[in-house]
């Protein structure tokens, strides 16, 4: 009796098990059958990727000045050699992915922003040095070339991210902490993460993978051996992984390393030419839908391919290609991810109505910029101008129609950065004077004055203030 209990529970796990390893098989994702199965192990993918991750060390040098060398009682009596200038060298280290034979390695842009000098350290302990190719800060990322280009180097293959589905097993390589190359795994815990605020294109995916200081730059993998994004981000309250990490999506990655192998030093993306806004609740109900997702039409620039698709103020841009958009950072991901030269069919909804309109995939036009660093006394001291045009506007997020000066970077620890300019800010006059291109504000910084009436254009909005001389 007590055997055939047995056997009947077994036929009853059986015949739980056998729907769900169906169901499963049938998209690919297979429900472990058995006890043996679940001691089987990740080492064969391990093996595949982990030679195509590298460490990425930057080190920049900075002065370390004492701060009693500017009184000049010190300076008399002690001379310069007392506490005068000596460099220090801050070195940090990140992880990257080897993304083609010729020695293409992508990585975030925070692990090598500011850096003099950039090196990698393979899996087998080899260093090269590499050369800065691309920075994009709008995603976090950069490109580098390793220098030794006789080798072949092994490489990591791309896969559709928009595919990953939550619920599948990833795993996050890296170099945490300096340790030394670490492998984690876990699950994706969400896709098209549009809320994180980590840099201008907010669309990650969210995993529980282990993912700690270090790992920056490294590889979320699937079960294929293949790249399905960047590490770049933690949520952590102590410093550490709490089982919340962003990753870029590895579509996103291919637009970026596409431009460094095409010779470019900036990423070429698609323009629409228009602004959108968020959809709330009280709006979506004036819009007649069914629920508040999509990408608000606020303005349509003259001549952009917007307007010629015939894009109005007021459209609800809902799908790109069939893809759902649930905010304007979903539909910029969406957008910019598609091939240049083509077009793209846009879901819109117009007096409740939904229509697919075709938006042709072209470059904002550019003009040049003139870029300028601010060098003369002045509270712009450190800042970089350039000339506003309709490419530069969607780089700095600004509505395409604003005409004018608009600084690009700042330095750190220049009078620029402590009267609290912005990149993105918009120099509109300077002491009444309109500032209409990067010389009018250089001219204007050296013929000096005693006091520095601004006004600046930030967020839409304008900002007036009176600095000293």
């Amino acid at each position: 009796m007590l055997e055939r209990v047995r056997r009947l529970s077994a036929l009853a796990i059986v015949a739980l098990i056998l729907p769900l390893m169906q169901g499963a098989a049938a998209q690919n994702r297979v429900v472990p059958p058995s006890p043996e199965a679940l001691r089987m192990s990740y080492a064969p993918i391990v093996k595949r990727v982990t030679p195509a991750v590298v460490t990425v060390s930057a080190a920049k040098v900075v002065e370390n000045r004492n701060p009693l060398m500017d009184d000049p009682f010190f300076r008399r009596f002690f001379g310069q050699q007392f506490g005068g200038p000596r460099d220090q060298v801050q070195r940090s280290l990140g992880s990257g992915v080897i993304v083609d034979p010729s020695g293409f390695v992508v990585t975030n842009n925070h692990v090598i922003e500011g850096a003099d000098q950039v090196k990698i350290l393979l899996a087998d302990k080899r260093e090269f040095d590499v050369e800065i190719v691309l920075k994009d800060p709008r995603t976090d990322l950069a490109v580098l070339r390793i220098k030794d280009g006789r080798e072949r180097f092994p490489v990591l293959e791309f896969s559709n991210s928009d595919q990953l589905e939550v619920g599948d097993v990833v795993l996050a390589v890296g170099n945490p902490f300096g340790v030394g190359q670490t492998v984690t795994h876990g699950i994706v815990s969400a896709v098209a993460r549009t809320q994180v605020g980590i840099s201008d294109y907010q669309f990650f995916i969210q995993t529980d993978a282990a993912i700690n200081p270090g790992n920056s730059g490294g590889a979320l993998v699937d079960m294929a051996g293949r790249m399905v994004g960047i590490n770049t981000a933690i949520f952590s309250r102590s410093g550490g992984s709490q089982g919340v990490g962003f990753a870029i999506p590895a579509n996103m990655v291919r637009v970026v390393v596409a431009s460094a192998r095409s010779g470019g030093s900036a990423v070429k993306r698609p323009w629409l030419g228009a602004n959108l806004q968020s959809l709330t609740p009280e709006l979506s109900k004036e819009f007649d839908l069914k629920r508040p997702a999509g990408a608000v039409i606020t303005s349509v620039a003259a001549g952009s391919p917007a307007a010629r698709a015939g894009l109005k103020i007021g459209d609800v841009i809902v799908a790109v290609d069939s893809q759902a958009v649930d905010d304007p950072n979903a539909f910029n991901y969406r957008f910019s991810t598609q091939m240049l030269g083509g077009q793209v069919e846009l879901g819109v909804v117009r007096a409740g109505r939904e229509s697919k309109i075709p938006v042709k995939l072209e470059t904002a036009p550019d003009l040049p910029r003139d870029e300028i660093v601010i060098r003369a006394r002045s509270p712009f001291l450190g800042v970089k101008v350039a000339n506003l045009s309709p490419a530069l506007a969607d780089e700095l997020r600004l509505e395409s129609s604003i005409e004018g000066v608009a600084i690009v970077e700042i330095e750190a620890g220049t009078p620029a950065q402590s009267v609290g300019f912005r990149r993105g800010d918009v120099v509109l006059s300077v002491n009444d004077q309109k500032i209409a291109r990067t010389r009018d504000l250089d001219r204007l910084a050296q013929a000096g004055s005693r006091a520095w009436r601004v006004v600046i254009l930030r967020g839409g909005q304008q900002i007036s203030a009176v600095f000293g001389g």
